[in-house]
């Protein structure tokens, strides 16, 4: 069975910690890679030495890399889906999703440039009521593609296997 591609791009991402939180997503939610483009998000981590570690120690293996432009890593099998709060944007929970896919993601203050939502076989919007940040709808967008997966499991093995040491609970 050949296995789903599935790669983030975050266009000119500006908070290290909204990258963070973006990176924890994509372990957990097994996205192979992501990219950034722009050159806000290293010159933020140059500026703060410190910063929140929201990733943990699961998205130490996701590999982030720059991209001049994200159209230009997509491979011939992979759609192109544009995450962003525009007109005539298909809701969420109508959409679903491709086998491989590149997901792109505007700025935190911004939109995606026009050309690049001209070239996306879809354009995808959270119907919330105003814009939620950039890692949240991330996070909700990899949940709607696993729940709607066919190959969707779910099972106290899964728990047992992915909790932390933290956790130890159990519903009696």
């Amino acid at each position: 069975m050949k296995q789903s591609q599935v790669i983030l791009g975050l266009v000119n991402p500006k908070s290290p910690d909204n990258v963070g939180s973006v990176l924890r997503a994509a372990a957990n939610y097994r996205v192979d890679k992501v990219f950034y483009t722009g050159d806000r998000y290293p010159r933020a981590i140059e500026r703060k030495a410190r910063t929140v570690d929201m990733s943990r120690k699961i998205s130490k293996d996701v590999l982030i890399s720059r991209a001049d432009c994200l159209i230009d890593i997509v491979a011939k099998d992979m759609k192109i889906v544009c995450v962003e709060f525009a007109i005539n944007a298909i809701p969420l929970p109508e959409y679903e999703h491709p086998e491989n896919a590149i997901y792109i993601f505007g700025p935190e203050d911004g939109s995606i440039d026009q050309d690049i939502i001209d070239q996306a076989d879809a354009v995808v919007y959270v119907p919330t009521v105003g814009c939620m940040n950039l890692s949240a709808s991330v996070n909700v967008l990899l949940y709607d593609r696993l729940v709607k997966a066919a190959n969707y499991h779910a099972s106290n093995a899964l728990i047992r296997e992915n909790r932390d040491t933290n956790n130890r609970l159990k519903v009696v």
